[in-house]
């Protein structure tokens, strides 16, 4: 069984086997999470998604897909991409952005990560209502089939780790 566990802070100062980026589609960097992420993570974590880019993802990554990248300089052996939807009152995109979470899950599974640092995925810019996003995020980890021994969510704000944490209770 995963652990579930929650944190206040900033996920690019996470130790962690895999720490999930929440990326926008192009994977050459944006604001929010995916700035701090290859701005702490350095370089090499750019050179990896252009890699990416101009080989299986010349199109950029699939809103709800995942993929994976070194972790540069960060303390955690990789990024995992991951593309949310963006919210939308005239559309339920709610299997999109569960879809993120399950791949991430599987994509570290296939790297043998165990244990997975994720943010608040689209529920920054991109929109998504906090209790919503958190609701998604828990009951998609707490049902994924995943050998990841320890899922931490990491919570920029008060706000958002009293969502999630009334997910937990």
């Amino acid at each position: 069984m995963t652990a579930i566990t929650l944190l206040r802070g900033d996920i690019t100062r996470q130790s962690a086997d895999a720490i999930v980026n929440a990326a926008n589609s192009s994977l050459l960097g944006g604001g929010g999470v995916d700035g701090a992420i290859h701005r702490r993570g350095g370089p090499a974590i750019l050179e990896d998604c252009r890699r990416l880019r101009a080989s299986r993802y010349g199109k950029g990554l699939r809103t709800g897909q995942a993929v994976a990248t070194t972790a540069g300089d960060l303390d955690a052996h990789w990024v995992i991409h991951t593309v949310g939807p963006r919210f939308s009152p005239q559309e339920d995109r709610s299997a999109l952005l569960a879809s993120c979470y399950r791949e991430a899950l599987r994509v570290a599974d296939e790297l043998g990560a165990r244990t997975v640092a994720f943010p608040a995925v689209s529920a920054g810019v991109y929109g998504w209502p906090l209790e919503d996003a958190a609701r998604i995020a828990v009951e998609t980890v707490r049902a994924a089939a995943t050998e990841v021994e320890e899922v931490r969510f990491v919570l920029f704000d008060e706000r958002a780790y009293e969502a999630f944490a009334g997910q937990l209770a």
